[in-house]
This record gives structure tokens, sequence and C-alpha cells, in this order.
């Protein structure tokens, strides 16, 4: 199994920019300190985040490529944002055989979230958006959010990736807004006051959000 990890690793060291090597190390760091946290195995943890940014920083025109090659939704076409979890998620089990379907999954909804995340998911969604690198407005309270309840965190940083897609006058993914309401649901399950709500007109000054 570190076998994987040292393939993985000695990819990302030889082919990814240093500022998307420092990302995705810190997505490492941050998703594996989560894991121990919530009882989850951390190598799974690890090796999710590892995979999680494959794609990212490609040229459009060869994720595009990918999109049509692998017969994936045409909503992807000419959205770097929202393709390029969707890819390396099939290209992990090609070029790592990844199997693990959370794994899988982890790396495929790592940008939008969904309805019914399983705690992988969870855990690289938010550590996507929380690692040390991470600076824009209200990142420290997710950060918060993410040592007491990551079902919360998750929430926050839907609420700001939804603001954010909006203001930007981008395509928001439907898998988010449903993630947004079962997490509304969750918590008002647990008693929480769902109250970060914001208002649809909120100008947010965001100038980088978990992507």
């Amino acid at each position: 199994l570190m076998d994987s990890i040292n393939k993985i690793t000695e990819y990302i060291d030889n082919n990814f920019s240093e500022k998307r090597r420092a990302h995705t190390y810190g997505v490492r760091d941050t998703a594996v300190h989560l894991a121990k946290k919530y009882g989850l195995d951390p190598f799974k943890a690890e090796v999710a985040a590892l995979l999680h940014d494959m794609f990212r920083g490609v040229a459009v025109s060869v994720l595009d490529y990918h999109v049509r090659h692998l017969g994936l939704d045409k909503k992807y076409i000419g959205n770097p944002n929202l393709s390029h979890g969707k890819i390396a998620a099939v290209m992990i089990q090609r070029d790592f055989g990844v199997e693990d379907e959370d794994i899988i999954n982890a790396v495929s909804f790592h940008t939008t979230g969904r309805a019914g995340m399983s705690l992988l998911e969870k855990i690289i969604y938010v550590a996507d958006a929380i690692e040390p690198g991470r600076n824009y407005p209200g990142v420290d309270e997710i950060r918060r959010a993410a040592e007491e309840d990551i079902d919360k965190a998750c929430l926050i940083s839907l609420e700001h990736t939804i603001e954010y897609v909006r203001s930007d006058g981008k395509y928001l993914d439907e898998d988010t807004v449903y993630a947004k309401k079962y997490f509304e649901d969750i918590l008002k399950q647990k008693g929480e006051k769902v109250s970060f709500e914001m208002k649809p007109d909120a100008a947010v000054d965001v100038e980088k959000i978990p992507a």
C-alpha cells in the first residue's frame, strides 16, 4: 500500500506546478488530521487527497477531449472547475489502479459535494476548502467548524461556494444545491440552528473559493 502512495507522490513531484503541489500536500495533511479526528482510515484519506487534483491546471482543450472521450456529461465541456474531478475519478482507476469506490467518489465530488456524502467524501471536500494555503473571507469559520462538526463545515463551505458561483455568473452544479439541502436537513435533525444562511443578494468579496 505504501507503494501506491510513493507512486502517487512521485507523479505529483514530477508533474505538478509548485503551487498545485503545495495545495495537494496541504489537503493531504488536513485530510489525514480530519480522518484521525473523525475515526476514518487515514490511509484512505491520504490517497484520496493526493489524487483529488490530478487534472487541475490541465488545459481546457485537453479536459474537453477527455469529457468527450470518456462519455461524460456535456455540461462539463468548457468548465474545468467541474470537469477536473470527474475526469480524475475515471483516470485514477486506469493510471493508479484505484478500485476503492469511496476514494473514486471522494475525488469525483470534491468540487461540488453531493447529497448523501460518505465521511471520506466530506473530509476531502472540507480539506480542499481549508488546507493551510487557503485564504479567503470565511475560511477561518470553516476551519473552526471542521474541528467540531464535519457536517457543519460542509454546509458553511457549500454556502460559500454557491455564493461565489452565483456572484460570478458561473454554472452552479445541481449536486451542490442538493448537497446544501442535505446538510441543512442533517443539522436540523441534530437540533442545530442553520443560522449562517447568506442572503441571496449578499455581495461577497471573494478571491479564492475552494475549487
